[in-house]
C-alpha cells in the first residue's frame, strides 16, 4: 500500500475514507426521505434550528461509523458532547445536516459533512450534498475529489474580480465591494461554501466568528488538499477536537490568494 494511504500508526486511510463516504451516500438517502415533508422541528439555545431528520440522521451516522469503528472518538452537532473523545487519538467530527435552515426551506444546498480527525487535524472527509448529487471526498496527501474527479483551488491571486461567498453581512459589505470582490450567492451550509472554494467554483469562501468543528473539519481538508488553506484572520490554521470546538471568524482561499484577502477582510469579518 503506498505510504500516503497509512498514517504513522498504519492507520488505512483509504478504508476510513471509503466508510466516510458509503455513510453520508447512506444517511443522504435517509435525509432525503424526510426532506419536503412537515417535520417536527424547534431551536437550540444559539437559536439554530433542528429537526427530526438532523437527529434520525446523527443516530444512524452514529451507528454505522462507531460500529465499524469503536475505538475513535465521536463530536456531532446534534449529540451531547462526550469528553472521552479528549482522549481518542482518532475522532469522528459530523454534522448530520449541515445548513438545516436551507434543508427545512426546500433548498438544495445542505450538505452531509463527515471527517476524521487525528492529533487534531482531519485526515479523511467528505462533504455529500445529496439534492445535487455531489460527493467530495479527500484524504491526507491523496488529493481532493468531486464525484471522483479531481479539484483544486482557482489559480486566482488578485482580490479584483475575485468571486466570494459568505454571510450576506460580509458579501454586501461597501468596503468589500469597494476592493473588487464580486458577490455571489449566499449559501446556507457552511461546509458547502467552503467546498466551492475547494473546486475553485468560487475564488474566497468567509465565515464570521462562531463555527463549530462539525462545520469545518472535512471542508478543510478537502481545501487544502485541493491546494488551498482555510485560517482565521491572523493566519493561523485551525485545530480539532479541543475541549472547546468553537472557531473565529475564518477565510477559505488558494495559497495564493489568502494573504492579499485577509489584508482587505481582517477589520471586517471578526
Amino acid at each position: 500500500m503506498p505510504e500516503a494511504d497509512q498514517d504513522a500508526d498504519g492507520c488505512d486511510l483509504v478504508a476510513d475514507l471509503q466508510l466516510l463516504e458509503t455513510a453520508a451516500r447512506q444517511a443522504g438517502e435517509l435525509a432525503l426521505g424526510y426532506f419536503g415533508q412537515g417535520l417536527e422541528t424547534w431551536f437550540k439555545g444559539n437559536k439554530s434550528p433542528v429537526s427530526e431528520a438532523d437527529i434520525a440522521v446523527d443516530r444512524f451516522l452514529a451507528d454505522r461509523l462507531l460500529t465499524a469503528r469503536p475505538d475513535y472518538g465521536w463530536l456531532s452537532e446534534e449529540t451531547a458532547d462526550d469528553r472521552a473523545r479528549l482522549e481518542c487519538r482518532r475522532v469522528f467530527i459530523v454534522d448530520p445536516i449541515d445548513g438545516t435552515r436551507a434543508f427545512l426551506a426546500g433548498g438544495d444546498e445542505w450538505t452531509i459533512s463527515i471527517a476524521v480527525v487525528e492529533d487534531g487535524r482531519p485526515v479523511t472527509g467528505a462533504v455529500f450534498c445529496p439534492r445535487r448529487n455531489e460527493m467530495f471526498t479527500a484524504r491526507a496527501g491523496g488529493g481532493a475529489f468531486l464525484n471522483e474527479a479531481g479539484i483544486r483551488v482557482s489559480g486566482r491571486t488578485s482580490v479584483s474580480g475575485a468571486t466570494l461567498t459568505g454571510p450576506h453581512s460580509i458579501i454586501s459589505n461597501t468596503d468589500v465591494l469597494a476592493a473588487g470582490f464580486q458577490k455571489t450567492e449566499i449559501l446556507r451550509s457552511l461546509a458547502y461554501r467552503l467546498v466551492m472554494v475547494a473546486a475553485g467554483r468560487i475564488d474566497v469562501g468567509t465565515a464570521r466568528g462562531g463555527p463549530s468543528d462539525w462545520d469545518l473539519a472535512a471542508a478543510d481538508l478537502l481545501v487544502n488538499e485541493a491546494g488551498g488553506r482555510i485560517t482565521d484572520v491572523s493566519g493561523r490554521d485551525l485545530t480539532y477536537n479541543r475541549s472547546r470546538t468553537g472557531h473565529p471568524a475564518l477565510i477559505a482561499a488558494s495559497t495564493g490568494l489568502i494573504g492579499p484577502v485577509r489584508a482587505v477582510l481582517e477589520d471586517i469579518i471578526r
